[in-house]
């Protein structure tokens, strides 16, 4: 019983830990593109500024909001967020599905911020 008990309270440690590292991320990447760090824990605003930094329109919080419409919207923001940080689509698909590897990248890496023109 002991054995499972320390067992869960490593796999909190460890979800804990990736949720730090996340959101540490996203605060540096907000930063990185001239936005505000905090932004990125306040539910919904945060989403605002992400379709910001990809450079879309801000009516897209309509098309985030809607399921299975918000996996293709998702998809296309987070390319265009690689691509103004200077990352290719294949790094855009890494932000999509393994976040926790590539934000940090994102962040701690050289990459800079310089939006695309529309």
């Amino acid at each position: 019983m002991e054995v499972i008990a320390g067992l869960g309270m490593f796999a909190m440690l460890l979800w804990l830990a990736v949720v730090v590292l996340i959101i540490a991320s996203f605060w540096i990447v907000f930063t990185k593109a001239g936005k505000p760090g905090w932004a990125c824990i306040v539910p919904i605003y945060n989403i605002i500024i992400l379709l910001e930094i990809a450079g879309k329109p801000l009516w897209w919080i309509i098309l985030m909001l809607i399921p299975l419409v918000n996996i293709v919207i998702g998809f296309l923001v987070v390319i265009e967020i690689a691509k103004n940080f200077g990352k290719s689509t294949g790094f855009g698909i890494g932000l999509l599905f393994l976040p926790f590897i590539f934000y940090p990248i994102l962040a701690w890496g050289d990459a800079r911020y310089q939006p695309q023109a529309s």
